[in-house]
């Protein structure tokens, strides 16, 4: 015990030492930094289409983004029948191998567990792009928690809400990546997801537990070549329609939930509708018939709480 006390000092000195000298004699180089991701001449081509096609919309003064105003008033009665037509009827329908626009009468749903959400990027999505997206997302998903009670977390461990940002060659040989995400997802979701068409922006995809009303899990894709407000407007459109907001209206005003592109994020409207969609007196399953008159109750109180704000 004694005889290593004695030593141990000088040992450890000598290591030092021989430590010091190589530091000395063979300096470490930083590593050098890993080359930006090139995207593909089809995604260049895409990306000046959709920079034209925000800069057109913005010159019309659509996708707003003040969510809103004295130019768009709505009543208690309207907000009731805008949120039956959008969470209690769907967007589209299958049909012949593809995914339809068709307004279809659903039921309600939403989800009834946390969600644990990630972030998947394509290999040609630049690092500055990648940044600012997880940083809107993550944002985004914090407000969304706060509108309807469903804890979001940002996770990549067994996530059941992939947000994917994707530029064109991206998606291409992605189904595998799919079928992981979504077990059980049909062949016309694969293709509309892999093949979507130019003027389609955005898309989500969910599935349901057996009873068919309760989400399981969601994958939301967002073009990486659109610009930034495009991008932005994607993130949130998506987001809210995965939380059970599946339908559009051309009547719902102001609303993202509405094909005219006026609005672009999230408006004043929206917010209400997604706190009624997870209000405990609406349940999983309701009809439209049978959600209806609960609605214009909730929707009847919750303008009366913004009236005396």
């Amino acid at each position: 015990m004694s005889n290593r006390a004695r030593h141990g000092k000088p040992l450890a000195a000598l290591a030092a030492a021989a430590f010091l000298a190589a530091c000395q004699i063979t300096p470490v180089s930083a590593p050098a930094p890993e080359p930006e991701p090139v995207i593909s001449a089809e995604s260049a081509v895409l990306a000046a289409y959709y920079q034209r096609l925000q800069d057109r919309l913005l010159a019309q003064g659509l996708i707003r983004t003040d969510g809103g105003g004295p130019d768009t008033p709505f009543t208690d009665r309207l907000l009731a029948q805008n949120f039956v037509r959008i969470a209690l009827f769907d967007e589209y329908v299958a049909h012949a191998g593809t995914l339809r626009a068709q307004t279809t009468i659903s039921r309600l749903r939403r989800w009834e567990q946390p969600i644990r959400m990630s972030i998947e990027f394509g290999t040609s999505i630049p690092t500055a792009q990648r940044i600012k997206d997880s940083a809107a997302i993550a944002d985004y998903a914090g407000r969304l928690t706060a509108l309807t009670g469903v804890p979001i977390r940002q996770s990549a461990f067994q996530p059941n809400y992939v947000v994917l940002v994707l530029n064109e060659l991206d998606r291409q040989g992605y189904e595998t990546r799919l079928r992981e995400l979504l077990p059980g997802i049909d062949e016309t979701s694969i293709r509309t997801v892999i093949d979507l068409p130019k003027d389609q922006l955005c898309i989500v995809i969910g599935t349901f537990g057996a009873d068919g009303v309760r989400y399981d899990k969601a994958v939301a894709l967002i073009r990486g070549e659109h610009p930034d407000l495009l991008r932005l407007s994607c993130i949130h459109e998506e987001l809210a329609q995965g939380m059970g907001l599946a339908n559009d209206s051309p009547r719902a005003r102001p609303s993202i939930f509405n094909d005219d592109e006026e609005f672009g994020l999230l408006t004043t409207q929206d917010e209400l509708m997604l706190r009624m969609l997870y209000d405990p007196r609406l349940t999983p399953g309701m009809t439209a018939a049978e959600a209806a008159p609960i609605a214009r109750v909730i929707a009847k109180e919750l303008m009366a709480k913004e009236t005396d704000v």
